[in-house]
């Protein structure tokens, strides 16, 4: 029996040397590129916010089960990339769990400032990091440059208006406190963005001999774990926490913590490097208008004139400073990405100075949820 020819098939038909048929490619679903996974992500997050005020419970509550059932998806994969690339340096480990220390209680003041001033204002106001993390960079030698210095009063004023804490609230809101959680909220977030820069991989978590990749799975765990002691803790002392709030309020808690946290960061993490930074930072911004859009659509916020003028000034510094970044320095750079859960940091991993933009600070390769 004659032996039949690599690159034919039994009933005649040819294949492309290695077996495969010619045009399978062609046939095969296109895979998403990287913007409409940033969308995605970015449409995933900006529902976090709707979801807690929907589920209707406490923000201790709403913190810490968030941060467990996340922490449950996170495990295995942890665990999986422990057993094949090792551990993390215990320096590295303890900043992880600090950073997400302070990320648990900006859980708590964030799902507080929900309570007040509503999803959509909440998520908005969270940009007030912009302000405090190149505060902090001064702490480890960085210069605050002289667009700092505008960009500060008018995220500030933007602030001020989006909350109703100046000009006309929305009825039934509280815009003192919704601003200061709101605020308190984003210097925890400024926090952990500087903590997490100090725990940067940036080669730190390779092997001795250099080889050997970043993990990615691990120091996410580790943070998440953080942020569940941390909101754990404040919101036992504050608000109080109920392990079993009950249906319907599982039916929004637990779609946050996949879809807000787990999702969204599967979805951005590797599609932003894929992208220029000026396209990356522009997309980014649809989570502030996503969120803005679903509070209006799902909760029937009704935000006032003075509200809207605050958010768009809120939205174009974060812009602006983004452009500033991108355009401070043409070096080649890694694009990374910081997220957590309703939120997402995006940063660039150069030597720049802080120009009024976290982005132009930050570290390297991470992303949290």
């Amino acid at each position: 029996m004659g032996r039949r020819e690599s690159g034919t098939r039994g009933n005649g038909g040819t294949t492309a040397p290695g077996g495969r048929l010619p045009g399978l490619r062609a046939r095969l679903p296109v895979r998403p590129g990287p913007a409409l996974l940033v969308v995605l992500g970015s449409a995933c997050t900006s529902a976090s916010g709707t979801f807690i005020k929907l589920s209707q419970v406490n923000a201790g509550t709403a913190a810490f089960l968030r941060c467990v059932l996340a922490l449950l998806v996170l495990a295995p994969f942890a665990i999986a990339e422990y057993r094949r690339a090792g551990g993390r340096p215990l320096r590295l480990q303890l900043l992880d769990v600090g950073a997400g220390l302070l990320l648990g209680v900006d859980f708590v003041f964030w799902s507080q400032s929900i309570q007040d001033v509503g999803a959509s204002i909440a998520t908005v106001l969270l940009n007030v990091q912009l302000v405090v993390f190149p505060l902090l960079a001064v702490l480890t030698g960085a210069r605050l440059s002289r667009g700092f210095w505008v960009t500060a009063p008018l995220m500030m004023a933007g602030v001020a208006l989006a909350s109703g804490a100046l000009g006309s609230p929305e009825p039934g809101s509280e815009p003192v406190s919704g601003v200061a959680y709101g605020t308190a909220a984003g210097v925890a977030f400024a926090g952990y963005l500087f903590l997490t820069r100090l725990g940067g991989t940036r080669g730190t978590d390779r092997k001795p001999d250099g080889t050997g990749r970043p993990h990615m799975f691990l120091p996410v765990c580790m943070s998440t774990l953080g942020a569940a002691v941390g909101s754990g803790v404040l919101g036992a002392a504050w608000t109080g926490i109920d392990l079993n709030p009950g249906w319907p309020a599982w039916g929004w808690i637990v779609p946050m913590a996949l879809f807000g946290q787990v999702l969204a960061w599967l979805l951005i993490n590797p599609a932003l490097p894929r992208l220029s930074p000026d396209t990356g930072a522009t997309l980014l911004l649809l989570q502030p208008v996503l969120a803005m859009a679903i509070g209006i659509g799902a909760l029937g916020e009704r935000p006032t004139p003075t509200q809207y003028a605050g958010c768009v000034l809120i939205v174009l510094v974060v812009w602006r400073a983004g452009r500033r970044g991108d355009e401070g320095d043409s070096r080649p750079s890694k694009t990374v990405t910081q997220h957590r859960g309703g939120h997402i940091h995006r940063s660039r991993n150069t030597q720049s100075e802080p120009s009024g933009s976290s982005a132009d600070t930050r570290g390297d390769d991470r992303a949290n949820t």
